[in-house]
């Protein structure tokens, strides 16, 4: 039976349809700038749909000073936020793989490890540990092990038995430069490093939280996750798909890292189990955001824009959220996914969540 005949019986359905009545929200427009003053929409009672919490776990979220309608986004500066992460994440990773033997082995994975990219994952882990009053520091090895893991994920999608593709972050893929077989290896060796690397060198975080961590980054990779999200998508090549099984793929090959990133963070930092799955609920609609917003892109932006070749899902005849919603649509998704996210951020300290808020901004109006 094919795929697209049983995709929503065997997955569930929808994760907007099961999410728009649970957050409640009037999707508003929402201008696109990273300096914006967001409108937060109609906040919800949190101790209505925050699973596995205590009342009183839910009281502590509430009484922070959340934003409201009357209380306008604080400033923030959010390129100065961003740029200051990037550099301290890339010496990190840096140290990480120092260039050894085998030599050929380590230059691949430093080539495609460091070869730029915007670090949404790395910050995003940072940003939920400094949320619940966790630092930089506690969640370094973790948001190094994000990017290991997403810089694998990349070099074995590029694989002409995979997406096939010759650009990554305006570069050779990693098997243009140094051969299918060490691209393999190099990201093997990427995701056994990351795993490593988190129990080696995180410090001052009580072991079952790591442990806790460890398992969440492993299952967001597996078979229930990234994993899934690649063998659907090749075995639906040819076939008809819908929404719902479109966003099965996308929950799955994107949207899973993107949450681990933000539970992971949460996790290290001390979060309550309260604050835990209101992160969980934010990162799920950011995740399946960024994928829209890569699939609106990929037919609005060219290579050269986008450090990547353009065009290929549309020349593929791939099924991509523009595809099967219309290029305005697709936009709105974008727009009420955004406003969703806000939601679950605004029981938090507006001024500790800043950097999430803008981070969700970002992502849904990247110009690449």
């Amino acid at each position: 039976m094919a795929i697209s005949a049983t995709i929503s019986s065997r997955y569930g359905g929808s994760f907007l349809q099961q999410n728009l009545d649970h957050f409640k929200i009037s999707v508003q427009t929402i201008p696109r700038s990273q300096n914006i003053r967001m409108i937060v929409p109609k906040k919800i009672n949190p101790a209505s749909h925050v699973a596995n919490s205590s009342a009183l776990e839910a009281t502590q979220v509430q009484e922070k000073k959340p934003l409201s309608l009357d209380s306008p986004f604080p400033d923030f500066r959010f390129d100065e936020y961003m740029n200051t992460k990037a550099i301290s994440v890339n010496k990190a990773l840096d140290d990480a793989i120092p260039l050894q033997e085998p030599i050929k082995i380590h230059e691949a994975m430093r080539y495609s490890l460091l070869a730029g990219g915007k670090r949404v994952r790395p910050m995003l882990c940072i940003a939920s540990c400094e949320l619940v009053g966790g630092d930089e520091s506690l969640a370094m090895p973790m948001a190094c092990a994000l990017e290991m893991i997403h810089t694998m994920s990349l070099i074995h999608d590029d694989l002409p038995c995979m997406d096939n593709d010759d650009l990554r972050r305006g570069k050779p893929t990693n098997h243009k430069v140094y051969g299918e077989e060490t691209a393999v290896l190099a990201g093997d060796a990427l995701l056994s490093l990351a795993f490593e690397h988190v129990a080696a060198k995180t410090g001052n975080v009580q072991a079952s939280r790591v442990v806790r961590a460890i398992a969440e980054l492993a299952s967001s990779v597996g078979s229930q996750g990234l994993v899934a999200g690649q063998i659907v998508d090749l075995s639906s090549e040819g076939e008809q798909v819908d929404l719902n099984h479109l966003e099965y793929i996308h929950v799955h090959k994107t949207s899973k890292l993107l949450e681990a990133a933000v539970v992971c963070g949460a996790i290290m930092g001390g979060a309550n189990e309260a604050e835990i799955e209101r992160m969980r609920n934010y990162a799920k609609c950011i995740g399946l955001l960024f994928q829209v917003v890569d699939d609106i892109l990929d037919v609005t932006k060219s290579s050269e824009e986008l450090g990547k070749t353009a065009g290929k899902d549309l020349a593929t005849d791939k099924a991509t959220y523009p595809k099967l919603m219309g290029l305005e649509r697709a936009k709105k998704f974008a727009d009420e996914l955004v406003a969703m996210a806000t939601e679950e951020l605004s029981h938090f300290d507006a001024v500790k969540a800043a950097p999430l808020y803008h981070l969700a901004n970002y992502i849904a109006y990247r110009q690449n």
